[in-house]
C-alpha cells in the first residue's frame, strides 16, 4: 500500500550519501506536487504505468505523476525493476541516475524511480550529452584502411560492453533529438555501410553473441555482387532483430556532384532514384520501414536535404566525427569513422560522449 508522506523522513537515514540530496529533493517535488494521499495523479496528468501489488515484489511508499519512491526487497534488481515500473528493462539506467549512480539494489533502501524524463536533453552544468555514431566499412583482413579485423571488432565491441556503454538502435535518437526521450549517459550507435558480406561473416556474429543492436546501410545495386551480401544474408540479419537494413543510395554516386550534361530536371529525378529507389527496393524484399539514410560520401547539399524530406526520410548520417547533441541536424548526424590501423586506445578516443558548453565540436 501507500503511505502519507509523514513516512518518508525516517528513510532518509538508510540512503547511500550519494543519493540522500537526490531523495531530499524528489521529497519536496512530492509534497509541493501531490495531495494528501500520494498515489493520486492529478487528472490533468497522464497515468503513470500500472504498478499493481500482483506486480511489484516491493512496495511503492510515494508517489506523483513524476516520481515513486520504492523500497525493494532481497533478490531484486535495477534491470527488473525498470522492467515493472517503467515498462523495459532497458531503463534501468534511468533508475541509477536519479539515486546518484547507484549500481545495484539493496533490500529496504529506498529508491527515487521517475515516471517522467529528467533530463531529456542531457543537459549539465558546464557540459552536454553527445552520442557517437560509429561507421565501419569491411570486417576484415584485406580491402585496405577501411577493413577493420574481427578480433579488433570483436575487441572494441566487448569493450563496449565491458565498460557500461550502452549501444543502441539509430531509431532511438529520434525522442532524443525532439527534446523528448532521454538517452543512457554513454550511448553509442553503430552503423556499417556498403552492404560487404564480411559485415555477415565476421560482425554479425559478434553482435549476436553480445546482443547488441547495429545498422547496416546499403546501397542496392551492390547487393549480391562481388563481395556483397545477399539478399538472403541481409533477410536473416534483419529477422535477427538486431541488424536494422536502411539505404545507402542505389548505385553510391556521389549526390552533389553532377555527371556531364546533367541538367536540373535531370539531377532532380536521379536524386528521386538515388533514394525513393532503394527505399521501395530494400521494404519491399525485406519487409519494414526504410527511414534512414547514410550519404554516399558522407555529402549532401540543400537539394539532397529536400529531397531526402520529400522522400519522408527521418534520420541521415555524413562522415562528419563527434557526437550528437540533442540539438543536432536530424539529417545531418555527425558519424565517426573506425579503421583498421585504430588499436583499442584510439577507438577509446573517438567515443566522445559528452561536450563541454563552448566546446568546438
Amino acid at each position: 500500500m501507500n503511505r502519507p508522506l509523514k513516512a518518508l523522513p525516517d528513510m532518509n537515514l538508510a540512503l547511500r550519501p550519494a543519493a540522500q540530496a537526490a531523495l531530499a529533493a524528489a521529497v519536496l517535488t512530492l509534497a509541493g506536487c501531490a495531495s494528501p494521499t500520494l498515489h493520486e495523479t492529478p487528472p490533468t496528468q497522464p497515468a503513470p504505468p500500472p504498478t499493481s501489488a500482483a506486480a511489484v515484489a516491493g512496495e511503492i511508499v510515494a508517489r506523483s505523476d513524476r516520481l515513486l519512491i520504492y523500497v525493494p526487497v532481497a533478490g531484486e534488481s535495477l534491470r527488473g525493476i525498470a522492467g515493472r515500473l517503467l515498462g523495459g528493462e532497458d531503463r534501468d539506467w534511468q533508475i541509477a541516475a536519479a539515486n546518484g549512480g547507484v549500481a545495484k539494489v539493496d533490500a529496504g533502501q529506498p529508491l527515487i524511480v521517475p515516471l517522467k524524463p529528467l533530463n531529456p536533453t542531457g543537459v549539465h552544468a558546464g557540459s552536454y550529452q553527445t552520442v557517437p555514431i560509429l561507421c565501419y566499412h569491411r570486417i576484415g583482413t584485406t580491402g585496405g584502411k577501411m577493413a577493420v579485423s574481427p578480433a579488433n571488432f570483436a575487441a572494441q565491441m566487448e569493450w563496449l560492453v565491458r565498460n557500461d556503454y550502452r549501444v543502441l538502435r539509430l531509431s532511438q535518437l529520434t525522442g532524443y533529438l525532439e527534446g523528448r526521450e532521454p538517452l543512457p549517459p554513454k550511448s553509442v550507435v553503430v552503423t556499417f555501410d556498403d552492404g560487404y558480406e564480411s559485415v555477415y561473416r565476421f560482425a554479425y556474429p559478434v553482435l549476436r553473441k553480445l546482443g547488441l543492436p547495429a545498422t547496416m546501410f546499403v546501397y542496392t545495386d551492390f547487393v549480391g555482387a562481388g563481395d556483397a551480401v545477399s539478399w538472403a544474408q541481409l533477410a536473416e540479419m534483419q529477422g535477427s532483430g538486431l541488424m536494422d537494413v536502411q539505404s545507402h543510395s542505389k548505385s553510391h554516386r556521389n549526390l552533389i556532384e553532377r555527371a556531364a550534361g546533367e541538367n536540373d530536371e535531370r539531377y532532380r529525378r536521379n536524386l528521386d532514384q538515388e533514394t525513393a529507389g532503394p527505399r521501395d527496393q530494400l521494404e519491399q524484399k525485406l519487409g519494414g520501414q526504410v527511414r534512414h539514410y547514410a550519404y554516399p560520401y558522407g555529402d549532401a547539399n540543400e537539394q539532397v536535404l529536400d529531397t531526402l524530406t520529400r522522400q519522408k526520410y527521418t534520420l541521415a548520417v555524413t562522415v562528419n566525427p563527434g557526437g550528437n547533441a540533442f540539438f543536432a541536424q536530424p539529417l545531418m548526424l555527425r558519424r565517426t569513422m573506425i579503421f583498421g590501423d585504430h588499436d583499442l586506445e584510439a577507438f577509446k578516443a573517438r567515443l566522445q560522449t559528452s561536450r563541454r558548453i563552448g566546446q568546438t565540436p
